[in-house]
C-alpha cells in the first residue's frame, strides 16, 4: 500500500490543556511523519467546510462553538496506513470508553458539556483526508 497522508487537528481542548506535546510525541514514536504543522484559530467558514456533514445535526452549533473557543494545531501527517494508524492510536470518539493507551482513553474524559471535546480529530478515509487538508493547508 502507497504511503498516505492524513489531516489531524489537536482541538482547543488539547491546545488548552497543554497536551500538544504529549500528542505530537506519540505521533513520532508510532513512526509517522510530520509534513506541516500549523498553529490555527479557525474561523466559522474553515469548520463549515470542514463539518459540512454534520449540518443540520443537534451537535453541529456547539461543535462549531467548541472549534471557534481556541487555537487548534493542524497536522499534515505522512506514513504507511496512517488514516487507519491514527486513528487506532486516537482511540474512540468517547473518551469515556477509550481504550487505555490510546490518547483519547489517556488523556480524555467527559466533562458533561453538550459537545464532545475528545482532543483530536483524525481524517476516517483517504477521500476525507484529501478534502479537509485542502481546507487546512
Amino acid at each position: 500500500m502507497p504511503t498516505e497522508e492524513t489531516l489531524v487537528l489537536v482541538k482547543p481542548d488539547g491546545v488548552a490543556r497543554g497536551l500538544t506535546g504529549e500528542i505530537l510525541a506519540r505521533i513520532e514514536r508510532k513512526g509517522y511523519s510530520l509534513v506541516d504543522l500549523r498553529l490555527v484559530e479557525p474561523s466559522r467558514e474553515r469548520l463549515e467546510k470542514h463539518y459540512a456533514e454534520h449540518e443540520g445535526k443537534p451537535f453541529y452549533e456547539p461543535l462549531l462553538e467548541f472549534m471557534m473557543s481556541g487555537p487548534s494545531v493542524a497536522i499534515r501527517l505522512t506514513g504507511d496506513r496512517v488514516i487507519e494508524g491514527f486513528r487506532s492510536l486516537a482511540g474512540t470518539t468517547d473518551p469515556t470508553s477509550a481504550a487505555p493507551g490510546t490518547i483519547r482513553g489517556d488523556l480524555g474524559r467527559d466533562w458533561g458539556l453538550k459537545v464532545q471535546q475528545n482532543l483530536v480529530h483524525g481524517s476516517d478515509s483517504q477521500e476525507s483526508a484529501e478534502r479537509e487538508l485542502s481546507i487546512w493547508f
